[in-house]
């Protein structure tokens, strides 16, 4: 569902939120700090901006954010954990305003990070980056995908499988799935007006995965680190355009 002109203004509004929350949060990471802490307050400063925190109830997730930790890939749900020195910490919002949604995370370090840690979200934000330079018109959702893959592996690292990056804007969740692997050439054909997340998620050790008992928490099989970096993206004339940039 490709977007007109008043949709991306809209949804460029419910991004400029989503960076906002974020921010907010970067700036309370600390040790010590409960994880549902964290919920409360995107909880709180979405419902004060007159949004809704579209992760509550959806599908019957229980909170308003996803915070995963360490191994946790995503889906990682806030609860009365407190952060320690060292633990990375990834946090993902995704807004409601106006009836338009915007999607985006972060991983965070708390405290000072070791080697492995510092590894995996240099990592994970390079590969964000790898996968927003392919995106322009008449380029395919593959080659994202293989820019993606191609870099982490080389580093090392994995690319998980089970989750994409998707289409955004009316929905939560739209057309086309992003896969972070893959083939150069392979998928649909990228045109100006789409809106899709690019959000690679990547594992020091394998790519293989295990949810636990509570339904949505992913974790690595091999409790390997993980860490993941996420915008939302509109693809131009000429190019893209980040409608939730931060650096990276």
């Amino acid at each position: 569902r490709l977007k007109k002109e008043s949709d991306i203004d809209g949804i460029r509004k419910a991004c400029k939120l989503v960076i906002e929350t974020l921010s907010l949060v970067e700036s309370i990471i600390k040790p010590g700090l409960v994880t549902d802490d964290i919920n409360t307050l995107v909880h709180d400063f979405t419902i004060k901006n007159h949004a809704t925190p579209a992760p509550l109830n959806y599908r019957g997730f229980p909170k308003s954010v996803c915070v995963s930790i360490n191994e946790v890939i995503c889906h990682g749900i806030p609860g009365d954990y407190a952060l320690k020195d060292g633990d990375i910490v990834n946090v993902d919002v995704t807004s409601i305003l106006d009836g338009y949604y915007a999607d985006a995370n972060q991983t965070f370090f708390v405290g000072t990070p070791a080697p492995d840690a510092k590894k995996i979200v240099d990592v994970a934000r390079e590969s964000l980056r790898q996968g927003l330079s392919m995106v322009k018109p008449g380029n395919t959702v593959g080659d994202i995908g293989w820019a993606i893959q191609n870099y982490a592996e080389k580093e090392g690292c994995s690319v998980v499988r089970e989750f994409v990056g998707h289409g955004v804007g009316f929905e939560f969740h739209e057309p086309p799935q992003i896969p972070h692997f893959g083939r150069k050439g392979d998928g649909i054909e990228l045109i100006p007006g789409m809106v899709f997340t690019i959000e690679p998620m990547i594992n020091l050790g394998g790519h293989m995965l295990r949810v636990l008992r509570d339904k949505w928490t992913a974790v690595t099989r091999d409790a390997s680190l993980s860490a993941q970096f996420e915008q939302t993206i509109h693809v131009t004339d000429d190019g893209y355009d980040s409608l939730t940039p931060y650096e990276l």
